[in-house]
């Protein structure tokens, strides 16, 4: 598996990360099993960085986490995991409680310690807050990432869904460097594109994870507002691209993303083991500009200007 060192840090990671959203399923003992293996066939084909929230299946994915890293000893030690944090539910913990952000010191941590206590860790490599809380202070965070630091539960930290206004600010105030900053990117949502994120993620040296890389190709985009016009334009292009260089459209996709200079690193998040398997040949594209400025002209249905 290539590897990529993860921001302005000697961390090092695969270029691809498993995404554990779904391993839990519906929770039901054969959703579970279907999961377990789609973790022990991602550690076969060479993952070692898993990526988790605290509200993935409601804390089942990490718990059936936990159990494949006791079947191997020592496994703990070769990998990186990554948690997120920061979205509470409604109804948690009263009734009337609406969904919300919350990057209180208290939340923070107390969801850290959740966490660990469910992926039977002493730590997390790396943890994310989930979605920008329209009200976090900035020193409060830190000084939250700084007790998780200096208690060895956490060691290093990063975001997932900020703007770039948000990264600056957040940075502004940081002792240490945001590693990650883990946003939407595919065919259909480009906004990290035109909004600078990824111009920024160059700049501070922070690395783009894409969450939901594959959205509008191997699956429904989230709030997609493309036509079937549109749709059959990328699907031809895809299928084009496909035949050239040997590989199925998705896979194209995720090279498409990996080519990039911002060094994007995709978040996989199937658990079928062939297709887990499958993701690594993007990485052996020898994908061309052109190719890349072909896909984004049939996406936009029409030219760069």
């Amino acid at each position: 598996m290539e590897s990529i060192t993860l921001g302005k840090s000697g961390v090092i990671s695969p270029r691809l990360v498993y995404g554990c959203m779904r391993l839990a399923g519906d929770n039901s003992t054969a959703a579970r099993e279907r999961g377990r293996q789609a973790i022990r066939a991602a550690l076969d084909e060479g993952y070692t960085h898993f990526d988790h929230a605290d509200i993935y299946g409601g804390g089942a994915c990490e718990t059936l986490f936990a159990e494949v890293m006791a079947e191997r000893p020592g496994l703990r030690d070769r990998l990186l995991i990554t948690s997120k944090c920061g979205i509470r539910g409604r109804g948690k913990p009263n009734p009337d409680d609406p969904v919300r952000y919350d990057f209180s010191k208290s939340h923070l941590l107390a969801s850290v310690d959740g966490s660990l206590g469910r992926l039977k860790t002493d730590y997390l490599d790396l943890l994310l807050l989930h979605r920008p809380d329209h009200l976090f202070r900035a020193e409060e965070v830190w000084a939250a990432f700084s007790a998780l630091r200096a208690a060895g539960k956490v060691r290093h930290f990063g975001v997932s869904n900020f703007r770039p206004p948000q990264v600056s600010l957040l940075a502004s105030r940081c002792p240490f460097p945001l590693l990650v900053n883990q946003v939407e990117i595919n065919i259909h949502n480009l906004d990290t594109l035109l909004d600078g994120t990824l111009d920024q993620a160059q700049e501070l040296g922070i690395t783009p994870q894409a969450w939901c890389p594959l959205g509008g190709v191997a699956y429904p985009a989230w709030r997609n507002t493309f036509s079937q016009e549109t749709e059959a334009r990328i699907r031809a292009e895809l299928d084009a691209q496909g035949r050239t260089y040997g590989a199925e459209p998705w896979i194209v996709m995720l090279a498409w993303l990996l080519r990039h200079p911002a060094k994007i690193v995709p978040i996989i998040g199937t658990t079928t083991s062939a297709r887990i398997k499958a993701a690594k040949q993007a990485l052996t594209l020898d994908y061309s500009r052109e190719d890349w400025y072909r896909l984004l002209e049939a996406r936009n249905g029409h030219p760069v200007p």
